[in-house]
């Protein structure tokens, strides 16, 4: 997961074997979208405004599942899947 800060995003990383999106938000939910291109992630990435591109560009338009509701311990569970130790 790459830390960022734009609007409420906090977190994204991408696994590209899986084609998953991972999201971590202000709220402390982390969320994984599934089926997000690789080309996709990279322009997330990239982007000067990620959280206006998220939400025009994945939010609505992938299938997302809630993996973690509080981000109080300060790593989260699934950095190993994203190459975070």
């Amino acid at each position: 997961m790459t830390r960022i800060n734009s609007g409420k995003l906090r977190a994204i990383g991408y696994d590209a074997r899986t084609r998953t999106l991972q999201v971590q938000l202000d709220n402390g939910d982390t969320l994984q979208h599934s089926y997000v291109s690789e080309d996709l992630w990279r322009r997330l990435s990239s982007s000067g405004a990620a959280w206006s591109f998220y939400r025009d560009n994945i939010e609505e338009e992938f299938a997302v599942k809630k993996v973690s509701g509080s981000a109080a311990t300060g790593k989260n569970p699934l950095d190993g899947l994203f190459g975070q130790t």
